[in-house]
Parts: structure tokens; C-alpha cells; sequence
């Protein structure tokens, strides 16, 4: 089972791994900082670099179902390493940090809209959630002053832990409709931020609502019958 190192510490930017295996231009190790595309946050990007010098770039990071191993996948002109080489794996931090803001940013508009979430997605610059509620009760104004206000009064975050059977057992955990938490593994991750939220979420995030920084929001709109999109962008 391969070691998700990012999980304890998101703030983890490089580790020494061994490649188990290769295959389609993909490369899994024993264990990594890359974050594999899921619960709408994107794959990381970065590097291997192996002992030799050669340097491997990661266009993006994909998983199956859990246990499966973590795809490390390469730039198309580039071939993986054997299997049993030694590297260290790099992650492209300045736009992980950025997911990392946006995707604790997220957690803060599910508490600030109290409807349930429908679906949502993070980008480099912009994330957004989906809302079955109707357009009349979300106030543009309204709603970037709520999320800035949790964002400036430094709400720490912290990962607990849960059984699949206690998640089962309380479907409150379970915010976003269409996403389901990484299980698989015997326990599912949560993220609290106390007094403001708690539900599961595989994703990265920062420690302190402060370090997101001040966010606009750009855009609500229709997305269906009932379905209103809120999106959100870093105000510099």
C-alpha cells in the first residue's frame, strides 16, 4: 500500500521514494507528497529526480479506487524509470499552496451557504461549489463578507479520523452530492475547522483560515433547475 504522505502533512514538499512499478507513461511509488486528483481538487505537478540527475517531470496525479497505487504521470517524450529506482519526488508548491487555499476557502462557503452542495470544483486561480437552493437566497455582498470574516479571524483546521462504519452511521459528514470520500482503506479522513465545519474530505488544506488571504466572489449563476454555482477567486 503506498504511503500518502501528504495526508499527515500537507505542507511536505519533497521525499525520497522507490518506484514499484511503470506503465502507460505513469509511475507509482512506495510513497509520495503528490496529491491524486479527487473531490474536485486537480492532481499535483513537479518532478522526480533520479539518482543519476535525470529529471522527470509529473504532468498531473491520478488514483483508482483505494488501495490502488498513486500515477505519477509523465511528460509524454519521457520514459519511467525501472522498477527498484531510488528518487526524490518533488511537488510544483506554489501551485499546490493555491489549491490548498482555495480548497479550505470551499470549506468555508459550505458553512456560510446553508444548502446542500451539489457539486464543486478547484482551479489554479478560481474554485467554485454548486448549490441546490434558489437563486434569490444567495446575496453576492453577503456572502464574500461571511467568507472573509472566517478567512481573518484564523480558524486553525485539523484532520481526524473515522471509521467506514461511523461514516455510514452518520451521513451528515457527507456534504458534496456528488463526491464521494475516499474510503476503501478501513477509515476515512475528516477536516474541522471547529465551530465552523466538519466533513469528510481527502484534500489538502491550510492550517489557518488567515493563510487562504482575502477572496472575492466572482460569479453566481444558474446551473440547472435548482443548481446555483458560487465561484470564488483570491483577491489579489
Amino acid at each position: 500500500m503506498v504511503e500518502l504522505l501528504y495526508r499527515d502533512d500537507p505542507y511536505l514538499k519533497t521525499c525520497e521514494a522507490t518506484v514499484v512499478s511503470t506503465g502507460d507513461g505513469a509511475v507509482a511509488l512506495d510513497r509520495t507528497v503528490f496529491y491524486a486528483m479527487g473531490g474536485g481538487q486537480p492532481g499535483d505537478c513537479g518532478t522526480l529526480t533520479l539518482e543519476d540527475g535525470r529529471v522527470l517531470r509529473v504532468v498531473d496525479t491520478r488514483r483508482g479506487p483505494a488501495p490502488g497505487p498513486v500515477l505519477h504521470l509523465l511528460a509524454p517524450e519521457q520514459a519511467p524509470p525501472a522498477r527498484g529506482t531510488r528518487l526524490r519526488a518533488e511537488i510544483d508548491w506554489a501551485r499546490r499552496h493555491r489549491h490548498m487555499r482555495l480548497h479550505t476557502a470551499l470549506h468555508l462557503l459550505c458553512a456560510v451557504v446553508r444548502a446542500p452542495v451539489t457539486g464543486g470544483r478547484i482551479a489554479d486561480d478560481k474554485a467554485h461549489l454548486d448549490f441546490d437552493v434558489e437563486m434569490e437566497k444567495l446575496d453576492k455582498a453577503e456572502i464574500e463578507r461571511s467568507l472573509n470574516a472566517l478567512v481573518q479571524a484564523g480558524h486553525r483546521t485539523r484532520a481526524l479520523w473515522v471509521s467506514d462504519a461511523e461514516l455510514a452511521a452518520r451521513p451528515d459528514l457527507v456534504k458534496t452530492l456528488s463526491v464521494a470520500p475516499p474510503q476503501g482503506e478501513g477509515r476515512v479522513r475528516l477536516l474541522e475547522i471547529p465551530g465552523v465545519d466538519l466533513q469528510a474530505c481527502g484534500g489538502t488544506h491550510v492550517a489557518d483560515t488567515q493563510e487562504i488571504g482575502a477572496l472575492v466572489v466572482t460569479r453566481i449563476r444558474s446551473e440547472g433547475r435548482r443548481n446555483r454555482r458560487v465561484t470564488i477567486a483570491f483577491a489579489t
